[in-house]
């Protein structure tokens, strides 16, 4: 790769991976304050645990949107572009984010409060469902194929960036406020301030080119005079093992994340007693070495293939289950630091190849619909439930086993997903005209 197509891709990868940061920073924000606000000023009234249940399910229901967002996203990103498609994902999200600082509280407005903060929810789980295909994809096909996995990892970082970001403020907030004035009033800074961040990211975004591959299969499609109106109804018919493949793939990843940066937050500052600024904390030295560490396993994943990276990544994550609470129960600051950091590096093992491998199952007339669903439609079985399903086992079971024993089950089945694939480092994303459907369903 030439010097001015390294300063090409770089570009794409900077206004991708602020883009994405900024989108996930507004989703995880919401997750945060569901943990540690939410329960009290929208769900009053119930028990500590039952609230926070509560205010999970609203978390859960912004994943819900999700698929739809990855249909609709898609359906218009493989027929008229990604750039446009994530400039408007930008402003939804961060529309909604915004909004969620102006909301009034359950004490204000009664039962309109949970109304009004779940149908924002909701708005920024269909945001956030056309955004990531697009950020991977115009990446994965701006960049060369021998390098695809590191650079397509990048905007993956987002998710730790995002996060990094919302619990930094967060922490802030809560080092500088006491809790009741965080309680009243303090927890809107950070969603008003998703309208500064979402400024600056346009500004940057806009300044991107379009996918060459994109362009290249637009071209070559109006040349021949091929029409193709319904992405997903091609994507179900012809590549639904991909689909599954995607699925099965992001269950050990989207379940694991939830529980380490969502879950971490309500054990902390719950059963274990201790104040919200160790869970905070812990999330916040985690994220940062994530971030760091997750282009490391792309490029990892170019040398050595998608499949080894990803399935040592299962495996780890299979037996940090338990590790990961046995010291959190020291409740130590410096050992829960380390089970999150630890957690979510064995995440990145997963994360970090995940674009590529994705955007590697798919033809570029079909790649952002079928990335998207798959991709988003594991986010309700997963995500969404995560950390309700985390929540409800622990008051169930009274401990953490059931919780471990609930993440060794997703890492089974990711690792039957991916054993399942064939290998795709270094393959093009070009089309190469398949012979039958049959063919192009196994591309």
């Amino acid at each position: 790769m030439s010097r001015s197509e390294n300063r090409s891709i770089a570009k794409v990868v900077g206004a991708s991976l602020v883009g994405t940061t900024i989108e996930w920073y507004d989703f995880f924000l919401y997750g945060s304050a569901a943990a540690l606000v939410f329960n009290k000023l929208f769900f009053p009234g119930s028990d500590p645990l039952t609230g926070t249940l509560l205010s999970f399910a609203t978390y859960a229901i912004g994943f819900l949107a999700r698929p739809l967002g990855g249909l609709v996203f898609g359906h218009f990103g493989d027929r008229v572009g990604r750039k446009k498609l994530l400039v408007f994902s930008l402003l939804l999200m961060g529309g909604s984010t915004c909004a969620m600082g102006l909301l009034p509280t359950y004490a204000t407005v009664g039962a309109a409060a949970p109304l009004l903060l779940t149908a924002l929810r909701l708005i920024q789980g269909f945001a956030l469902g056309g955004e990531w295909g697009g950020a991977v994809l115009i990446v994965s096909e701006h960049g060369d194929d021998r390098r695809r996995g590191f650079w397509a990892s990048w905007p993956q970082c987002g998710a730790p960036g995002g996060n990094l970001l919302a619990t930094a403020v967060l922490a802030v907030l809560a080092a500088v406020q006491s809790d009741a004035a965080f309680n009243s009033w303090g927890w809107r800074i950070p969603f008003l301030l998703s309208g500064v961040l979402v400024i600056i990211g346009l500004w940057i975004r806009l300044t991107v080119t379009e996918s060459p591959v994109f362009l290249a299969a637009q071209e070559k499609a109006r040349q021949r005079g091929e029409q193709h109106r319904a992405p997903a109804l091609e994507v179900f018919r012809d590549a639904w093992r991909r689909v599954l493949i995607t699925i099965g793939a992001r269950m050990a990843e989207n379940v694991s994340y939830y529980v380490l940066t969502a879950f971490i937050l309500v054990y902390v500052t719950g059963p274990l007693g201790l104040s919200k600024s160790t869970g905070l904390n812990a999330v916040l030295i985690g994220s940062a070495i994530h971030f760091v560490t997750i282009p490391l396993w792309g490029a990892l994943s170019d040398r050595v293939g998608r499949r080894p990276v990803y399935l040592f990544g299962a495996i780890a994550m299979a037996g940090w289950a338990f590790g990961f609470f046995a010291l959190m129960n020291t409740r130590s600051p410096a050992m829960i630091v380390l089970a999150a950091t630890v957690g979510l590096v064995l995440h990145g093992a997963m994360y970090g190849p995940q674009a590529a491998f994705f955007a590697e199952q798919f033809l570029t007339r079909v790649r952002y619909t079928g990335l998207s669903i798959g991709g988003q439609l594991s986010s309700i079985a997963a995500g969404a439930l995560a950390p309700i399903l985390a929540v409800a086992l622990f008051k169930e079971f009274g401990g953490t086993l059931a919780v471990s024993l609930y993440v060794v089950a997703m890492c089974l089945i990711t690792l039957v997903a991916v054993t399942s694939a064939t290998e795709t480092a270094g393959t093009t994303l070009h089309d190469e005209e398949p012979a039958s459907a049959a063919e192009a369903a196994t591309r």
